[in-house]
């Protein structure tokens, strides 16, 4: 059987039992507290915090394969790409510089250049778990009828609602019209040229749009049929109160926020933690 990517699937879990608004104050809370500082510390709590997260949810690597590869290319380009257009912003960060090796000219590594790459790749790599646990474990109807809760009004969360429901139905119709291609004749394999397999792209895209307009169309015809927007409020057959676990879970993410901001404004006095002093 094949793994739907980005897909809800409903397991027993910890994780999966807590309400979607919980889900979403905490990933809030936890990405919050990422981008408030560079210490390495509070980053790397959170990053084991997020993969412990994962590991308790159950996700599959197969369900996060095509993402983490995307990610770990954006991740190796952008840390390049950081050093070759200023390889001294470490050492102005932090009033220090320690010359590990050189490759001529201004491109000489130095620890502090190393460290602040090493702390901002971090980063991004403690923030992509939380989203990928959000969107796999995360009800959208459920989610949807927790956002309605708090006064959110029900059209925006049903619209996000829809959102969530198609990104899976956007992977199959793009498997389903890259088989039939394929069945017609199109080489999108690594043995085609590169221009031929963009070609071949654009021949799956275009039919993918048709069917992702056409679906829109669809739902939007049976919402008018159905009254939707009519009323004021409208009940839902996912709400779900909060619980202890809920109540719990956004008063541990949101004492990771603050500490960070403690860190940042009280021990470091500022969102840099410097270990060169």
């Amino acid at each position: 059987m094949k793994v739907k990517l980005f897909s809800y699937s409903q397991l027993d879990t910890f994780v999966h039992r807590l309400s979607g608004l919980t889900k979403l104050l905490c990933f809030l809370f936890l990405t919050t507290a990422v981008m408030m500082t560079y210490d390495l510390r509070v980053i790397a709590c959170i990053l084991v915090l997020s993969y412990v997260l994962m590991l308790i949810s159950k996700i599959k690597f197969s369900q996060i394969k095509v993402m983490l590869i995307y990610v770990l290319i954006f991740l190796a380009t952008n840390f390049v790409l950081t050093f070759l257009f200023d390889p001294g912003y470490g050492p102005r960060i932090y009033g220090t510089s320690h010359v590990l090796f050189s490759f001529g000219g201004p491109y000489a590594v130095t620890q502090e250049q190393l460290y602040y790459q090493c702390t901002k790749f971090t980063k991004y790599l403690s923030v992509i778990p939380l989203g990928m646990i959000f969107i796999l474990t995360t009800n959208p109807s459920e989610f949807a009828s927790s956002l309605n809760g708090i006064g959110v009004s029900y059209k925006v969360c049903t619209s996000l609602s829809l959102t969530l429901r198609y990104f899976p139905d956007v992977s199959r119709d793009y498997n389903a019209i890259s088989i039939a291609q394929q069945a017609r004749g199109l080489d999108l394999s690594h043995k085609a040229k590169m221009m031929d397999r963009l070609k071949g792209m654009t021949a799956i895209l275009m039919p993918l749009i048709f069917s992702t307009l056409d679906r829109i169309n669809v739902i939007t015809n049976a919402m008018d049929l159905r009254g939707f927007g009519k009323s004021k409020k409208r009940t839902w057959y996912s709400a779900n109160k909060l619980t202890v676990s809920d109540y719990a879970s956004m008063l541990v993410c949101l004492a990771v926020l603050l500490f960070s901001l403690y860190m940042r404004y009280y021990v470091n006095h500022s969102m840099f933690y410097n270990p060169f002093i």
